[in-house]
């Protein structure tokens, strides 16, 4: 994990890959409350003996939705941004997904310092990702996500 307490130490990093998180199992359970909180079920997420006999993936596969709100989960795994008066998701840009993630797949994240950039005081920090599916090539996506940090000094 990187520490990183000003604009100037986060600007060091740019280009350069910033880390990769631990592995996480996508569960059905984790599938089912994410269909119950966005009302999402459609049955290629929640009906497994459907999924098994009609499914493409001849199982349930996590919404990619799912697995892109996993990125707070992740980034805070790869960097410790300290210093911090206030954090804020800013955006999402350019983001693809690549493959399903089919349940009980073990996903992690790589980051990227992609683009940093000073707005009076304010850092935007835009972060490329990329969700690894362990024993797959393809990643379940990529794209950047877009923070921006109010440092205290």
């Amino acid at each position: 994990m990187i520490i990183i307490h000003n604009y100037t130490e986060f600007e060091s990093h740019l280009g350069q890959e910033l880390g990769v998180s631990d592995w996480h199992t996508i569960t059905q359970q984790q599938i089912n409350q994410f269909a119950d909180a966005t009302i999402d079920h459609q049955w290629i997420h929640t009906d497994v003996e459907r999924a098994k006999t009609e499914g493409p993936f001849k199982n349930t596969i996590a919404h990619g939705y799912l697995t892109m709100s996993l990125l707070p989960y992740f980034w805070h795994q790869i960097a410790d941004v300290q210093n911090l008066k206030m954090q804020i998701n800013y955006g999402i840009e350019n983001f693809k997904f690549g493959q399903a993630v089919v349940v009980d797949s073990r996903v992690r994240l790589k980051a990227k310092l992609a683009a940093i950039i000073n707005l009076r005081g304010i850092t935007k920090a835009t972060i490329g990702v990329e969700m690894e599916i362990e024993g797959e090539k393809k990643p379940a996506y990529t794209g950047e996500v877009v923070f921006l940090y109010h440092f205290n000094n």
